[in-house]
């Protein structure tokens, strides 16, 4: 049975085109202040939104920095467009590699969060919390594909034989 939800495989390049760069530029923000390096500033409607120390503006249009925002947003759309597309030649071996890989990156992502729980404290589990966002499409991603290049490569080896 085929899965009807998934992106023609088409949107996978897009998606590839999106989450490099977007990966590059977190990680660029999480080495240096890149709200500094490359200030996008913006007013934006904001469901919450600060007005200073202790004060929050509920449904109002606000101005803020959205470098990181517009580099979350670029990496979640990428992640989703590479995680979610159809592969070349989609089947029932793909598919069930697709949700292995998915319940395992779950599992992963939870069981790291409970740990996080565990032992994380103050502004840093704000921290966890923040990167956990990214973990279950960067786990699921990477177990998907490596799954996939070995079974590729099991398969030139038999040819080989």
């Amino acid at each position: 049975m085929m899965n009807s939800l998934l992106l023609p495989h088409r949107y996978k390049k897009i998606g590839w085109i999106l989450l490099i760069p977007a990966a590059v530029l977190g990680i660029l923000g999480v080495i240096m202040d890149i709200e500094s390096v490359l200030p996008i500033q913006s007013k934006v409607l904001a469901l919450v939104g600060d007005e200073g120390l202790l004060k929050q503006k509920y449904f109002s249009v606000i101005s803020t920095n959205i470098t990181l925002t517009l580099i979350g947003m670029l990496f979640i759309i990428g992640a989703l467009l590479v995680g979610f597309s159809k592969e070349k030649q989609e089947d029932e071996y793909i598919a069930e590699v697709r949700l292995n890989a998915l319940l395992w990156a779950v599992l992963v992502n939870y069981s790291l969060l409970l740990v996080a729980f565990a032992f994380v404290y103050g502004l840093s589990f704000l921290t966890v919390m923040i990167y956990n966002m990214f973990t279950v499409l960067i786990l699921f991603i990477a177990r998907f594909h490596i799954a996939l290049y070995r079974n590729a490569k099991n398969i030139s080896d038999e040819k080989h034989d």
